[in-house]
């Protein structure tokens, strides 16, 4: 028992010293720490999601030894990574333009939504339709296809690239469009609020050395827009006709035409509840495109 005294001061101890680090913690730093906390896990997340994940690990291992050499007193050591780790942050920015591009912008399509129109629901919603249902076909034909939904990040760049259109997306054009003799077929359609934008444009390929070899360049066109961007790019591969969706770098392969059409609602109409089977859908070939 005697030496059960100590042991209960001790926690007792332990336990005022947290209570007055409770009391002293604001709402202001709860926030703060909130903020940070949510800063740091996005920025975790984004980096796991493209090849510079290495690279941030070999800055999380330099910081570590330059924390290292401070506390064992290793003076020499201690400037000589401090001197590559202030060269080195010129290096990061450079290394990392793509990704830190890619942020800005969807900080800035983030205001735009917020302030900006929002997007026609029922042109969205036929644009879906009609590329579900040319898709479907090109499929079979294994025709090869690429073609890029327009979220928040502006995609002008790319679609001053290829031949500007306004055209509602109807089923017939697409097809028509991606056919292996049409002057438009190699390059990108984007659609932009429901609409074709833009048609033959030239996207950036992926720099992920990881990309297994058997893809061609159409789909490593479709996984650089979509690690440069929060496009959805949909994809049909010209040799096994598989249905394809790249976002933020990952690639779903081997998609339904069912399941083509909800991953597509589900990512560019999260909002919508309920949506139709794909074989109802062809109902929309007799309808009026863009109603």
């Amino acid at each position: 028992m005697q030496k059960a005294v100590p042991a209960m001061e001790r926690v007792n101890e332990l336990l005022n010293t947290l209570k007055n680090v409770i009391s002293i913690i604001g709402y202001e730093d709860i926030l703060d720490m909130a903020i940070v906390a949510f800063l740091v896990y996005k920025l975790i997340t984004f980096f796991s999601k493209t090849n510079s994940m290495n690279v941030v690990k070999g800055i999380l291992i330099l910081l570590a030894l330059m924390l290292l050499t401070t506390v064992v007193e290793l003076p020499v050591v201690s400037f000589l990574l401090g001197g590559a780790f202030e060269m080195g942050l010129i290096v990061v920015i450079v290394l990392f333009q793509p990704e830190i591009r890619r942020i800005l912008e969807q900080m800035g399509g983030s205001m735009k939504d917020i302030f900006g129109r929002p997007v026609k629901t029922q042109a969205l919603e036929n644009a879906i339709d009609q590329t579900v249902l040319a898709y479907a076909d090109m499929s079979k034909s294994r025709t090869g296809a690429l073609l890029v939904f327009e979220r928040s990040t502006n995609l002008e760049s790319y679609i001053k690239t290829g031949t500007i259109v306004d055209a509602a997306p109807v089923a017939e054009l697409l097809k028509n469009i991606f056919y292996d003799k049409a002057p438009l077929h190699d390059g990108a359609v984007i659609i932009r609020n429901g609409r074709i934008a833009g048609a033959a444009c030239m996207l950036p390929l992926s720099g992920n050395s990881n990309i297994s070899r058997d893809l061609g360049m159409r789909h490593r066109a479709g996984i650089g827009m979509s690690e440069r961007s929060d496009a959805v790019v949909c994809i049909v591969s010209e040799e096994t006709g598989d249905i394809s969706v790249a976002i933020e770098g990952v690639l779903k392969r081997g998609l339904s035409p069912d399941t083509f059409e909800r991953l597509l609602h589900m990512e560019l109409m999260p909002q919508a509840q309920e949506k139709r089977g794909f074989l109802a859908r062809f109902r929309v070939r007799s309808g009026k495109a863009g109603e």
